[in-house]
């Protein structure tokens, strides 16, 4: 008998150990594919249909006749935002653009609503227009949205998802997140952590998906002034031949320079006879620089 059949044999013979004398070892199940979770898409729970007759009658959108024209203004503003938010070096918070003006009136709720709506047109990327103006609620009023949960009931209530409160609209690439019910300490909220987390929110699951925040004016409110520290970007609206120069600089320093995006010049006027039009431009460190 060989040597392997001498050991074999042994083993066979030898007494069965008791079922505690040694732990049992058992084979690990076989490995099942573990299949990639599916994408999850967002879909607003609520939708609402873009009026622009209504929008034209409350001076919202250009007059008829002077969409072209503008269209063209605001690719001019648009166009280095999407590059931004789509280089290849962009973060998250450069997603996050802020427009705010000095003081009321200088028609950034104007500047911005355009803008979304040029946003919105494009094939890449989608925008969320929200409404931050905390104090006024100017365009939840225009869209009929007053009442209506939004930002500052995500901020007041944290187990509130933001996304939950997103409204969308008829126009595809555009979304509307209400500024909510108003609540004591807005200010305090807009400026703690949560808000924050709200903006990285809007951002984390939409890569292409740039936030418009429409402020309040940051010489007339507590919460603009508090929110200019959440986005990546600032646009700074101010209104030919009303926006006291002491207050466009004083709003200025204010703002980080390194967010501090561009100059928007409403209502300036030009040398046609319906020159109505919006002047564009980029600033550095120093004095910003407004052109065409």
């Amino acid at each position: 008998m060989s040597i392997i059949e001498n050991a074999l044999d042994k083993v066979r013979r030898a007494p069965t150990a008791p079922a505690s004398a040694a732990p049992t070892v058992q084979a690990p199940p076989p490995e099942v594919p573990v299949e990639p979770a599916p994408r999850v898409v967002h879909t607003p729970q609520q939708r609402i249909t873009i009026d622009f007759n209504l929008l034209r009658a409350q001076g919202e959108i250009p007059e008829a006749g002077l969409e072209r024209r503008f269209a063209d203004y605001y690719r001019e503003i648009k166009r280095p935002l999407i590059q931004a938010m789509l280089g290849p070096e962009a973060r998250p918070e450069s997603r996050l653009v802020l427009v705010t003006s000095a003081l009321p009136g200088e028609g950034k709720t104007f500047t911005a609503l355009n803008l979304a709506l040029s946003v919105a047109r494009e094939r890449d990327v989608s925008v969320l227009l929200v409404d931050a103006d905390l104090p006024k609620g100017h365009l939840s009023r225009t869209f009929g949205l007053q009442g209506v949960p939004g930002l500052l009931d995500a901020l007041a209530d944290e187990t509130v998802d933001v996304e939950s409160l997103v409204i969308g609209t008829d126009i595809k690439g555009l979304e509307i997140l209400p500024a909510g019910n108003a609540i004591d300490g807005a200010a305090e909220l807009v400026a703690s952590a949560r808000m924050a987390q709200i903006a990285t929110r809007l951002t984390a699951r939409h890569p292409r998906r740039l936030v418009l925040f429409d402020s309040a004016p940051l010489l007339a409110s507590s919460e603009a002034r508090a929110l200019k520290q959440v986005p990546g970007k600032i646009l700074l609206v101010t209104r030919a031949g009303k926006t006291p120069r002491h207050a466009l600089l004083d709003a200025i320093a204010l703002i980080d320079k390194t967010k501090l995006h561009g100059l928007v010049l409403n209502d300036a006027h030009g040398g046609s006879s319906d020159g109505y039009y919006t002047h564009y431009g980029y600033s550095g460190y120093g004095a910003p620089e407004v052109k065409r």
